[in-house]
């Protein structure tokens, strides 16, 4: 009998442990991906703002991004690509406040969405985007 209640008790010590780390799993995961949607607004930002301010035209032309991800690549590693570069600027003038754009939303979440130029529907397909990760 001693034997059982202890198999209980372990189990229930078990179960009590995995939940605590599952649940410590996700919230660093929403922490992670908040902190990466921040950067790359903040990115989207920065370029912008150099190309606002003439800048970047009189220095490097129409060739920006790609010199901008030859050199982050090589300082920084992958996720500086021509393409993510130019998506972290498309955020950026979609969404001028980062605040709109939900923690629960991914990065590709967000390219999906700076794709849609009306934005109607665009608003309509982040409303469907936290349905969705929301169930």
């Amino acid at each position: 009998m001693n034997e059982i209640a202890s198999n209980t008790m372990l189990n229930s010590l078990i179960a009590n442990i995995e939940e605590t780390v599952m649940k410590a799993k996700e919230k660093l995961a929403g922490s992670v991906n908040s902190t990466m949607t921040e950067t790359y607004w903040l990115i989207g930002k920065y370029i912008v703002e150099s190309e606002q301010n003439g800048n970047i035209k009189a220095t490097y032309g129409k060739s920006l991004l790609t010199t901008l991800s030859k050199e982050l690549s090589l300082r920084l590693g992958k996720g500086y690509s021509r393409p993510n570069l130019n998506n972290m600027r498309k955020f950026y003038l979609t969404y001028p406040n980062c605040q709109v754009v939900s923690d629960k939303l991914s990065w590709s979440h967000i390219c999906e969405l700076i794709k849609i130029d009306d934005d109607l529907e665009r608003s309509f397909m982040k409303r469907k985007l936290y349905k969705k990760d929301g169930e």
